[in-house]
C-alpha cells in the first residue's frame, strides 16, 4: 500500500508536484565523456553531503557525455533522491546536475517550494524504504515514487514551514556538530595514546633506534622488527553461493562480513553457514583470540581492525590474523594495526581493484615492532585503563547526540504533517 502522510484533505500525489526522471551512466570506456564540468550525482555523493545542497560531485561528465547518453539534466532547485543503496537519501541541487541510475531527479512544478518537500521527503524516508522491491538489492520504482501522497499546503504556507524548519534545524545541527566535535576530540586523544605507546612503549626515557619503517619512525632499542607471517597465520574467507540453500542456516556457523570490523570485539553475526558450506567452500574456522581486518572498499572498513570474540568464519572482504606464538599478543596487535590504519589504506590504494584492496600477502609481509611479551601486556593494560576512564563521558555525549537527532526528526515530522499551528511558526 502506498504510504500516506496524515496532512488532512489537502494532499497530492508526488507526480502532480514534480517531474520525476531517472539517471544514467555515460559509457565508462569513452574518455571524452568524463572529467568535464557537469555534476553527475550518485548515492555515494548524497551520503557525504555536509548540508542539504549538492554543489559538486566526485565525478563529472562532459558535454559530449551528456549528449551521447541517456542522462537527464536538472536545474538548481530540483531535488535528487536515491532509489537504492540506500533508498531515500535526499538533497537539493545547487548547480545544474545529472545523476546516475541510482537516483531520481525531481523537478518542481509551479506552486512548490523545494525546501518544504525536501523536509517532507526526509519524513517520508521510512515509507519510501518500505516500497523498495528486488531480489538482489532493494530499489524504489519511479511509479511507486510518483504515487506517494504528499502534503500540499499553499505555497505561502510551504515557505513559512520551510523557513521555520530552516531556523530550528540549523540550531539543532549546530548543537549536533558540537557534540560530534567533542566525540572526535575524545577519539583523537585515545588514538594519540595508542599510537604513542604501541610504537614507543611506556618508558619515556627508553633509548630509541630507527625502525626502518616510515610509518613507525623510531622504536625502543630493545624491541625487534619482524614480519607478521613469522608470528601469526594470515588468511581470509569467501562467500558461499547465496542460491544454494544447503549452504545457509540460521542455526549454523557464524559467517562475518567486513562491516563487523567497525566494532570491537566482534561478538555477533547476522548470517550463518552450514558445515557443507565450510567444507565445500573451504571456509576457515577461526577461534579467538584473533584479529579481523577489513581489506576492501573505499569506506572506513578497509584497514580497520577488530578483535574476534566468537568462533566464526569470514567472507573474502575480511582477513584474519591469528598469532601462533606467545611472542605476539593479539590485543597488542589490534592496537598496533589501529595505529597503522592510514598506512594500510595508502599502501593499498588501487591494489587489486579500482576501489583499493589490502591483500593477505601484504598483511603477512608487514613488518611490525615486537616488544617483549610482558611489555605488550602492560601496554594493552595502559590503553584499556585510559579508554575506560573516558567511557562515561563518551556515553553521556552520545546520549545527548541521540536525543538531539530524535528531536530534529520529530520537529520535521510535526511541521510537515501540520501538527504545529502556523501562527506559532510565524511568531
Amino acid at each position: 500500500m502506498t504510504p500516506v502522510i496524515p496532512v488532512g484533505p489537502e494532499a497530492r500525489r508526488l507526480r502532480f508536484l514534480f517531474e520525476t526522471r531517472s539517471g544514467a551512466t555515460p559509457s565508462s570506456g569513452v574518455e571524452e565523456y568524463w572529467d568535464g564540468d557537469i555534476n553527475w550525482v550518485t548515492p555515494e555523493d548524497l551520503g557525504k553531503l555536509g548540508d542539504r545542497y549538492v554543489r559538486e560531485t566526485r565525478r563529472r561528465i562532459t558535454e559530449e557525455g551528456y549528449k551521447n547518453s541517456a542522462v537527464n539534466l536538472a536545474l538548481p532547485g530540483s531535488i535528487v533522491l536515491s532509489k537504492r543503496a540506500p533508498i531515500g537519501q535526499t538533497a537539493i541541487l545547487a548547480e545544474p546536475s545529472t545523476c546516475n541510475q541510482g537516483c531520481f531527479l525531481l523537478t518542481r512544478v509551479d506552486g512548490v517550494d523545494e525546501r518544504f518537500y525536501y523536509y517532507a521527503l526526509i519524513y517520508l524516508r521510512p515509507a519510501l524504504e518500505a516500497l523498495g522491491r528486488g531480489s538482489t538489492f532493494m530499489e524504489l520504482s519511479a511509479d511507486d515514487l510518483r504515487s506517494v501522497r504528499m502534503p500540499f499546503p499553499s505555497e505561502v504556507d510551504q515557505q513559512l514551514i520551510a523557513d521555520y524548519l530552516d531556523g530550528e534545524t540549523a540550531r539543532i545541527d549546530r548543537l549536533i556538530a558540537e557534540k560530534e566535535r567533542m566525540l572526535a576530540l575524545l577519539e583523537e586523544k585515545g588514538a594519540a595514546l595508542i599510537s604513542r605507546v604501541v610504537t614507543r612503549g611506556l618508558d619515556t626515557n627508553a633509548p630509541l633506534k630507527p625502525s626502518g619503517q616510515e610509518w613507525l619512525g623510531e622504536i625502543p632499542t630493545h624491541w625487534v622488527i619482524q614480519p607478521i607471517k613469522y608470528l601469526a597465520v594470515v588468511g581470509n574467507g569467501s562467500t558461499p553461493s547465496v542460491e544454494n540453500a544447503d549452504y545457509w542456516d540460521d542455526e549454523g556457523y557464524p559467517w562475518l562480513n567486513s562491516s563487523v570490523v567497525n566494532v570491537s570485539p566482534v561478538t555477533d553475526a547476522s548470517r550463518f553457514v552450514t558445515e557443507a558450506a565450510l567444507r565445500e567452500c573451504h571456509l576457515p574456522k577461526i577461534h579467538p583470540p584473533a584479529v579481523l581486518v577489513g581489506i576492501t572498499g573505499q569506506g572506513k572498513t578497509r584497514g580497520m581492525a577488530a578483535m574476534l570474540g566468537i568462533e566464526a568464519t569470514i567472507n573474502q572482504h575480511v582477513a584474519f590474523i591469528k598469532p601462533r606464538t606467545q611472542e605476539l599478543d593479539t590485543e597488542y596487535l589490534r592496537y598496533l594495526l589501529l595505529h597503522a590504519y592510514a598506512f594500510l589504506r595508502s599502501d593499498s590504494d588501487g591494489a587489486g581493484s579500482t576501489k583499493g584492496a589490502i591483500t593477505c600477502e601484504q598483511l603477512a609481509n608487514m613488518k611490525i615492532p615486537v616488544p617483549p611479551s610482558s611489555e605488550q601486556i602492560d601496554i594493552c593494560g595502559r590503553i584499556r585503563q585510559s579508554l575506560e576512564v573516558s567511557k562515561p563521558l563518551r556515553a553521556e555525549i552520545q546520549r545527548s547526540l541521540d536525543l538531539l537527532t530524535e528531536r530534529r526528526s520529530a520537529l520535521i515530522t510535526a511541521a510537515v504533517t501540520g501538527q504545529f499551528p502556523l501562527k506559532e511558526m510565524n511568531g
